[in-house]
């Protein structure tokens, strides 16, 4: 014998469904530290250095990133701070690079080239500030931002480190 009646099946389904709709409607903004690396360091002509800085987002909102000021060291030796205002929006859980151009003091610069003569492993390290503004929000955060990892010479582009 069967103690519910058929008819109140579909409504427990209806409301079981709906309760899974509402749970997946309700998404948590999360605003989280973003993060900065080298991507690649170019040794110019005159001796300055072109930075490809990749940005990462690990919000899970969209950030529009203002301003970039990270003091760079190479080997340990102070190179010098990287400005940038990149002006551009880095979706969720996501990463771009920005540009930027540095005229690095003389130890640095050695380390760089010894590294690229030697064709050996170039660590290095960041540390600073990353200003960026929340989707949907008009004032700008400021994220204090340490990191650090090696670079490689890149074969086949001379002055090249990835």
């Amino acid at each position: 014998m069967n103690r519910f009646p058929r008819r109140i099946f579909p409504a427990i389904a209806l409301g079981l469904a709906a309760l899974l709709v509402a749970g997946c409607g309700s998404k948590a903004r999360r605003v989280s530290p973003p993060a900065a690396s080298i991507q690649q360091l170019t040794v110019e002509r005159d001796g300055r250095w072109t930075v490809d800085l990749r940005l990462h987002n690990y919000s899970s909102i969209s950030m529009r990133f203002e301003r970039v000021s990270l003091a760079v060291s190479v080997d340990e030796h102070e190179a010098g701070t990287l400005q940038a205002s990149p002006a551009i929006s880095i979706g969720p859980s996501a990463a771009d690079t920005v540009r930027a151009t540095l005229r690095p003091q003389p130890m640095a610069r050695l380390a760089v080239a010894d590294a690229l003569a030697g064709r050996r492993t170039l660590s290095y390290r960041l540390e600073g500030e990353v200003s960026a503004t929340p989707d949907e929000a008009n004032k700008p955060r400021t994220f204090e931002v340490k990191s650090g990892s090696t670079l490689n010479p890149t074969p086949g582009l001379e002055g090249v480190l990835r």
